[in-house]
């Protein structure tokens, strides 16, 4: 069976399949899938009319999605898994990511097991936009600071401002690893690096929607997202100079109060890591998004 490498001119087909099904987690994206090209060789093929996504490394090869089908088709999950079985050495490599909670059930009922991974968080739109009560205070406080004390412009974000976002984002990696003591995180700041520029060289094709702000004329924070599905937005990226206070919590506001069509904001999950588990915990999210992983039994 002949896989196709993963182009743009895939999109298409790609939202023609997301189409059949509403989807809360942040994976079920095209741009959220292509921007991985920068990590992993992304191929896909249709079997029994289902549209299966591998992504593949040194490492293996997995499913980044479940089947995306307007019908179930069992048969479809068996064949993907002989596709990953002929490319991985180590058979347990094999498996489905990004699976939600509602499909839980007909993949147990199928034999595979199922093992949750990090959520997806989800937000009201209105808390993060107008941060009111005592839920939401110390935000706000940092948010005022930042409005009192800087000298700001915020506007949409265009192309010509993609070498001054790249030049923030280097500045803020490098601050990063000079404080990063886990090597999971260490990797992630890296494989974040190429995954930046993959989404930022494709901006407009991938349909990407984000602001940036200045700071006495100069490009301090950028944060840049998709339509999930009609009402949900999903924050894919933010990027600020941690040095100016508030920054952070000023152009996620700001942001947010743009997004006046959504109900809800997906801030995505916090990859196992301490730091960003509490800071996406101190926006209260409404809900958790629940993922799982399917492998087969041993």
């Amino acid at each position: 069976m002949k896989l196709n490498k993963l182009t743009l001119r895939d999109q298409g087909l790609f939202n023609k399949y997301l189409s059949f099904s509403r989807h809360e987690l942040a994976a079920f994206s095209f741009a959220n899938t292509y921007i991985w090209r920068a990590i992993f060789d992304i191929q896909w093929v249709l079997i029994e009319s289902s549209l299966c996504i591998f992504f593949r490394d040194k490492i293996g090869c997995f499913m980044y999605l479940p089947p995306l089908e307007k019908e179930r088709h069992p048969r479809a999950i068996e064949q993907a898994f002989t596709i990953m079985d002929s490319i991985n050495k180590n058979k347990d490599i094999s498996r489905i990511e990004n699976i939600g909670q509602e499909d839980i059930e007909y993949y147990c009922a199928l034999g595979y097991l199922c093992h949750q991974k990090y959520p997806d968080y989800l937000c009201l739109r209105s808390d993060l936009a107008f941060l009111k009560g005592n839920k939401l205070k110390s935000q706000r406080a940092s948010y005022n600071y930042f409005v009192k004390h800087y000298n700001f412009e915020v506007s949409e974000f265009k192309l010509k401002h993609e070498a001054d976002c790249l030049s923030l984002f280097n500045n803020w990696l490098e601050g990063r690893k000079v404080h990063c003591d886990e090597d999971l995180y260490c990797a992630m700041l890296e494989d974040n690096h190429k995954v930046i520029k993959e989404a930022l060289s494709n901006y407009k094709q991938l349909d990407l929607e984000g602001i940036v702000v200045k700071v006495d004329k100069r490009i301090e924070g950028f944060t840049f997202g998709y339509k999930l599905n009609n009402d949900t937005f999903c924050i894919l990226y933010e990027i600020t100079d941690l040095s100016i206070k508030g920054l952070a919590q000023f152009i996620f506001r700001r942001f947010s109060a743009r997004l006046k069509d959504y109900t809800y904001i997906n801030i995505m999950d916090d990859s196992g890591l301490d730091n960003l588990r509490k800071v996406k915990l101190s926006y209260k999210p409404k809900r958790w998004i629940s993922a799982y992983i399917a492998t087969r039994d041993a």
